[in-house]
């Protein structure tokens, strides 16, 4: 893709600029760098597509199962074809070290073939009637037009996650990208467009002004359904203005994970995984732990790994194929670090390793935090209370596993958990215990395109993926029929 264009609007299967040319910068996190330039759409333009989509929806809706499924194993097969291209971009314009870009690439493109396989399980049903002449009959149906709006975490599989079941239920939609990633969508789009979907059906809106095109999405009763990945506080907003016209909306928001290792774990084990999943997309990640406990036992064992593996993570942009983890995403996000450790810290924590930003060996223009190791975390900390979203590590310590169970659940959010234990009747019992839609034994990696993911409480409402996340798209509609 050509990345100097600013035609990054795609309206009913057209490319264009914004009505204003307007653009704004897309820039590499890891330097600085302007790397391209994207259109600066606003109401009117976010007015068209939703227009577009809306003209597309009965035509959509109307074809069969197979029709829709075909598209999106056609999409499918280009992704693949163009997954190193998309890696590379994504590496740039987001900053995550290539190897995370490429498996990212074949996750987003995961959800494409399992909807295309959901497409055809969309089954309705008969309901025994109390009445000899009467049948009931439950059909379930797209629910028409969509709205999704993405985050630049994950800036391609975060569209197929939400494009990907739309379209196979029969809905239109119209993606919004967060403004840090639109190159990424505007990429995932064209490949929809190669694939030959009809105008209309999938649409794309860049723009530096979120609120002024969430204020037409929100506003229009031409769209049924809000999708949204992002954070709560922004969710809780798009959830109450959804309200006016009835919108369906699901919401995936943020996180405040517990990671706990009891004492009969495989202790280094568990080190290693905390590490894997902490500094994935250098702590960037909804399901990234916030808050790891550790047995009081072994807590210093643990910590020895898990400050050794922090050390040895090699920091670097997205393209430099020797970078283990890459830069944050902007200034606030560093901001945030830098400001979360100076809390700690005054408050009694230790820094076992980093803690500080990166400043050397050609680091200094961009947005590079130390992976970062705290102990003697307490809960008048900031860290303890809020979601990180960066490199940063907190271990606690406890004693016993109703006081680590209470500790995890005491949090308004409910997304991802992760328990490490080599006793299979805590498994059970803590895994039942703790309030989180996701739960991972011994597992950093609990998910899949076939697994429903989603949280509960402030992380959201409803489910991506799996069998679920096609119900999402549809709405349930009850036939009665009297005979004759």
């Amino acid at each position: 893709m050509d990345t100097s264009s600013a035609a990054t609007l795609y309206i009913d299967g057209h490319w264009s600029t914004a009505d204003s040319g307007a653009t704004f910068d897309v820039t590499d996190p890891s330097s600085g760098k302007v790397i391209g330039r994207a259109a600066d759409a606003g109401a009117a333009e976010t007015e068209r597509a939703i227009a577009a989509a809306a003209e597309a929806f009965p035509h959509w809706r109307a074809q069969n199962a197979y029709t829709r499924a075909t598209a999106l194993v056609r999409v499918h097969e280009l992704m693949l074809e163009r997954a190193e291209e998309l890696a590379q971009l994504m590496s740039l314009e987001q900053g995550k070290p290539l190897r995370a870009a490429r498996s990212e690439v074949l996750y987003g493109a995961d959800f494409l073939m399992w909807f295309a396989e959901e497409a055809k399980r969309v089954y309705g049903s008969t309901i025994p009637s109390p009445r000899s002449n009467q049948r009931l009959t439950i059909l379930r149906q797209p629910v028409g037009v969509v709205a999704g709006i993405t985050p630049w975490n994950y800036p391609v599989s975060m569209i197929t996650r939400k494009v990907a079941p739309a379209v196979a239920a029969g809905c239109t939609i119209l993606v919004k990208p967060a403004e840090q990633t639109p190159l990424c969508a505007q990429a995932v789009v064209e490949i929809f467009d190669e694939a030959e979907l009809p105008p209309g059906v999938v649409n794309l809106i860049t723009t530096s002004q979120p609120a002024e095109v969430g204020d037409a999405l929100l506003r229009s009763r031409a769209v049924r359904k809000l999708t949204f990945t992002g954070s709560t506080e922004v969710g809780k907003m798009l959830a109450g203005r959804a309200t006016a016209t009835m919108k369906r909306v699901s919401l995936e928001l943020g996180g405040h994970a517990p990671f706990i290792v009891f004492e009969d774990s495989d202790v280094e084990h568990a080190a290693k995984g905390a590490a894997l999943v902490k500094f994935l997309n250098t702590g960037q990640a909804c399901i990234s732990p916030n808050r790891i406990y550790v047995q009081r036992s072994v807590i210093d064992r643990f910590v020895d790994v898990l400050t050794d593996r922090a050390r040895r993570l090699r920091p670097g942009g997205g393209l430099d194929e020797s970078a283990t983890i890459g830069p944050l995403i902007d200034a606030s996000a560093l901001a945030k670090m830098e400001r979360q450790v100076a809390d700690a810290t005054q408050k009694g924590a230790r820094v076992m390793t980093g803690g500080e930003r990166l400043r050397g060996d050609g680091l200094a223009n961009g947005y590079f935090f130390a992976p970062t190791v705290l102990t003697e975390i307490s809960p008048a900390m900031s860290i303890y209370q809020e979601e990180t979203f960066g490199p940063i590590a907190p271990v606690i310590v406890f004693d016993t596993e109703d006081e680590v169970v209470a500790m995890a659940n005491d949090t308004d959010y409910g997304l991802a958990s992760y328990v490490y234990t080599n006793d299979l009747a805590r498994a059970v019992r803590v895994s039942e215990a703790l309030r989180f839609g996701i739960v991972g034994i011994n597992d950093i990696n609990p998910t899949a395109a076939a697994a429903p993911f989603g949280g509960t409480g402030e992380s959201g409402l409803g489910r991506e993926g799996g069998a679920q996340g096609i119900d999402e798209y549809l709405d349930v509609k009850l036939v009665g029929h009297v005979l004759a």
